[in-house]
């Protein structure tokens, strides 16, 4: 099925100001006990742009390094307001990461929380950004600005609006450059498969601000519609759960982290999902176990879509009014190519049911990245994305990411993708979580290793998961060993941590 792509705003901030053009006394965001409404959020968002104006914002990069917060909000709105391009920071990181990551961004301002300020302090005076604007409870709050203020001048779209830093699982990160034309059409691209109710939605934003995807499916998605965005300021079951019936959510965006850590929860069963009618899984692959658990108690549908920061994010997702395939992320945004070519040259595309790495081609690709010219090269090949992970076609044109095209592990010459055999671990009934890594091996090339926690209360050894692998896997997929452990180690962004992994496996070796 082809997307229609809907309207098309300039910028996210002409979204955001239309918003508040046309409801203005409508609630735009709530975050503990702050609420703001449209009126509110768009004076705030001018103030904090003109003062980053009057610090040489304009034409230059900022930082923020906030949680998740009503502030944090404000200021992506506002760095973008004040012509200049936003680098989100996460929270987590430490001081040498921030470090690493500000002196390749090189900002002019740094937009720091009061309670980050022992990490993010000394990177920033080791990167040399000349000026710091410090937020917090005790210091500042954006959410009450001291005069009314319009937005100082539109940013024009083909400036460049964001520069989001990749996970950084394996060696530095990199700075990703998409400009506002591109986030913008992404977001009505997301729009084509998955519409929203212009004035009614009240969205959750549970996943890191500085994150893409809730940039994408939360503070963007919230702004289109002029619905009102929910911020949870950390992950806490009980509180999401209560948050969800309290604040009468609609549309939930979550992760597999996410589904599988609610499912564990002893008030989940017994949880008020009434008002929820759309619940979209991103971030990283869902297991389809996972979703037939989560379905069982949550009437809403639960849309996979599949992205990465180098795309916009969004590249595809099960579309509303078509069929929801588990397993698969989906068809196509609007105005969007994707393909799947030969792993050798990249060239050669492939028909359906063969697998091989998906390219993409699309208005919201970005334009490289930051001072990175040989890697922009290889990602960015004759105007196509090449996305570094291994998928498939249907015959109906629905897509399944199988793998990382890096994380394909060659067993005695046969080429496994540890995906499939994480999605068989996850049907046995013991099984709440299951990672599976290749590993040097002496004879064999490599052998895979595999990872798994079990649910509360259930009872499974090794030899049992290994047996089931075993009843459903060709031989040269089954694990070489398989470790039982209290909980998967994840990265800041609550994806399993394979680079832990691996060196875990290596290790026992």
């Amino acid at each position: 099925m082809n997307a229609t792509l809907p309207r098309v705003h300039p910028t996210v901030v002409h979204m955001l100001a239309e918003a508040a053009a046309r409801r203005g006394q409508a609630p735009a965001l709530v975050c503990g006990g702050q609420r703001l409404d449209y009126d509110g959020y768009v004076t705030a968002v001018a103030a904090f742009a003109a003062e980053l104006e009057t610090r040489g914002a304009r034409g230059a990069r900022v930082a923020t390094l906030l949680p998740n917060s009503i502030d944090a909000c404000i200021a992506a709105f506002a760095v973008l307001a004040a012509g200049a391009q936003h680098v989100p920071l996460n929270p987590l990181y430490t001081q040498r990461e921030l470090t690493q990551i500000l002196e390749d961004a090189s900002p002019a301002v740094l937009v720091i929380d009061e309670g980050l300020l022992d990490a993010g302090a000394p990177a920033a005076a080791a990167a040399g950004v000349p000026h710091r604007v410090i937020l917090g409870r005790a210091t500042r709050r954006l959410d009450v600005p001291a005069r009314r203020s319009t937005i100082p001048s539109m940013p024009h779209p083909g400036q460049l609006a964001l520069l989001q830093y990749t996970g950084g699982t394996t060696g530095r990160p990199k700075g990703v450059n998409l400009t506002h034309a591109a986030i913008a059409v992404n977001v009505s691209q997301r729009e084509g498969l998955l519409p929203t109710r212009p004035d009614v939605e009240r969205v959750l934003c549970v996943m890191p601000l500085f994150h893409s995807y809730a940039m994408a499916m939360g503070l963007f998605l919230a702004a289109y519609c002029r619905g009102c965005l929910v911020v949870l300021e950390r992950y806490q079951p009980e509180r999401l759960l209560e948050t969800i019936a309290g604040e009468r959510i609609t549309i939930f965006p979550g992760s597999p982290t996410l589904f599988v850590g609610l499912m564990a929860h002893a008030d989940f069963a017994r949880s008020d999902w009434s008002s929820v009618h759309t619940c979209y899984s991103g971030a990283a692959p869902l297991a389809e176990e996972t979703l037939r658990r989560w379905c069982r108690v949550v009437p809403a549908p639960v849309y996979e879509g599949y992205g990465q920061t180098e795309a916009g994010p969004v590249l595809s997702f099960n579309p509303v009014g078509g069929p929801i395939k588990p397993g698969s992320v989906g068809v196509p945004v609007a105005d969007t190519v994707l393909e799947v070519v030969d792993v050798e040259t990249g060239t050669r595309v492939l028909p359906a049911g063969e697998r091989g790495e998906i390219r993409a081609h699309g208005p919201q690709l970005m334009q490289g990245y930051r001072n990175r010219p040989e890697e922009t090269a290889q990602a960015l090949r004759d105007g196509w994305l090449y996305t570094g992970d291994i998928g498939e076609f249907d015959a109906d044109g629905y897509l399944y990411v199988r793998d990382r095209k890096k994380d394909m592990v060659i067993v005695g010459g046969y080429n496994v993708y540890p995906r499939e055999v994480e999605e068989v671990l996850c049907t046995h009934p013991a099984i709440a979580e299951a990672a599976v890594v290749g590993a040097p091996d002496a004879y064999r090339g490599e052998i895979l290793r595999a990872y798994a926690v079990l649910r509360a209360g259930a009872t499974a050894t090794a030899a049992d998961l290994l047996a089931h692998c075993a009843a459903n896997l060709a031989k040269y997929k089954v694990p070489a060993t398989l470790e039982l452990l209290a909980a998967l180690p994840k990265t800041s962004v609550s994806k399993t941590d394979k680079q832990a992994l691996r060196a875990r496996a290596r290790g026992a070796a």
